[in-house]
């Protein structure tokens, strides 16, 4: 791929991500719905890994590992939110 068919892929996609901000920001406003900002986010951030982080070209083998190793740090993540909301107050979970 030639550099100028690079650049031009790359700020159609960044156009993109922005005009996503947009809608996002627009959803925040007048259609508050947390599942459909989430998906919208979940675009953005695989427009940008796929894209920017140059993802896209690296072998679809990579790309099935890293989804799985994602997704155990997001859940393992969620395990340590609970204790966190528990130390803010000091006091251990109601019975």
């Amino acid at each position: 791929m030639s550099a100028e068919g690079s650049m031009k892929s790359d700020l159609t996609v960044y156009v993109v991500i922005l005009a996503l901000a947009g809608v996002q920001i627009f959803m925040a406003y007048h259609s508050p719905g947390v599942l459909r900002m989430l998906i919208v986010a979940a675009i953005q951030a695989i427009l940008a890994v796929m894209y920017f982080m140059h993802l896209r070209d690296e072998k679809s083998t990579l790309r099935l590992a890293l989804i799985p190793a994602t997704l155990f740090v997001l859940v393992m993540m969620n395990m340590v939110w609970a204790d966190s909301y528990r130390l803010i107050h000091m006091k251990p979970f109601p019975k």
